[in-house]
């Protein structure tokens, strides 16, 4: 390791499309080089990412990681080519992202309300599964050595979260990590079924301080936790809805690492038992939020590489400004945030 390089804990949102966005700071990261990646925590896109990530890393590190990377996304949109939720021409002509205006998303959605997966889908067909295997090497998964990887998934008969490590993953387990249940039937693991890690850990961070030993957690965040106003349409509360509970393990984990870092610094506890976390967090909701619920299902390949595009950006922004203090303290205001006046960036 070179003087320059600093090591950090990634830990990676899911949010569909907008995963893109993730692919982006990755790839940023990644080429920059200043920050070595000991661990990553993903939950549903970002498994995605996170498993691409480990796949490339394997066959040829950092360049490895971003050719796989952009083929895992470049996959994604070529196998919805032909898909019936598209961007109407009216929105292609005046760059909307979103898929708000297709008939076809609107009739999902009100489909999804009174019939189940098992009903709309008895046979369980499932093509992004297929894609995830065809375009990720899991054998290679299962060998990256170079960093952790923890794959975090919901436990539907218990609620609880279950976090899959490197050496046992699958296709299964970042599709069980990714099981939308009012699209998805849920994935059977070893007689388990699980759903969307979001759920319980979007993503889970306790396994990055715990087995890692590295107290640098950098969070790629995709879902915005503040939006102002009340949300008025049905499509609009149930957004909000999920924006809400997909935040709300992230939140607490974040809570409860301000509450120990408080307790050391009383002296309440000590350094010999705990280890003070410092957290820091990319995001740019700005860009995101703006671009809506709906277009979490767009993955047209313009769409795909903006978010990249802004996702590159938003790292080497956030680098210019946060990389010095990687390694000394956290970037983020934790209790401001929880104060309700948002994370106030310390410098």
């Amino acid at each position: 390791m070179s003087r320059t390089t600093k090591p950090i804990n990634l830990a990676l949102q899911g949010g569909g499309a907008h995963g893109a966005f993730s692919w982006g700071v990755l790839d940023h990261i990644l080429e920059d080089g200043r920050l070595q990646i000991t661990g990553v925590s993903g939950t549903s896109a970002g498994a995605m990412n996170a498993v691409a990530l480990a796949d490339g890393y394997t066959r040829d590190g950092p360049d490895g990681a971003r050719a796989a990377l952009e083929k895992f996304w470049h996959c994604m949109s070529k196998s919805a080519q032909q898909s019936p939720l598209q961007r109407t021409p009216i929105d292609r002509m005046t760059g909307n992202w979103g898929l708000e205006n297709n008939p076809f998303y609107h009739f999902m959605n009100a489909l999804s309300g009174v019939a189940s997966p098992y009903q709309l889908n008895p046979m369980n067909i499932n093509p992004l599964r297929d894609l995830v295997e065809e375009s990720i090497d899991f054998e290679m998964v299962r060998n990256c050595t170079a960093f952790k990887l923890f794959i975090s998934a919901t436990n539907v008969e218990s609620g609880k979260v279950k976090v899959f490590p490197r050496k046992d993953l699958t296709a299964d387990m970042v599709m069980a990590s990714a099981c939308l249940p009012s699209i998805y039937q849920a994935v059977e693991i070893d007689g388990v079924p699980y759903w969307d890690g979001g759920y319980m850990g979007n993503p889970s961070l306790f396994p990055l301080y715990k087995e890692t030993g590295t107290d640098d957690i950098v969070v790629i965040q995709i879902n915005p936790i503040e939006r102002k106003g009340a949300p008025r349409t049905p499509q609009e509360i149930d957004n909000r809805l999920n924006e809400i509970s997909f935040n709300s393990s992230l939140l607490k984990e974040l809570r409860a690492i301000d509450f120990v870092d408080r307790l050391i610094r009383e002296g309440k506890l000590t350094t010999d038992q705990y280890r003070p976390v410092r957290v820091h967090i990319m995001e740019n909701e700005a860009a995101l939020k703006p671009m809506g619920a709906s277009s979490k299902m767009n993955v047209e390949w313009a769409f795909l590489t903006r978010l990249r595009d802004i996702g590159r950006d938003t790292a080497k922004d956030w680098l210019k400004t946060n990389f010095d203090a990687v390694g000394d303290r956290s970037t983020v205001d934790l209790r401001a945030m929880f104060q309700g006046i948002g994370a106030e960036h310390q410098g």
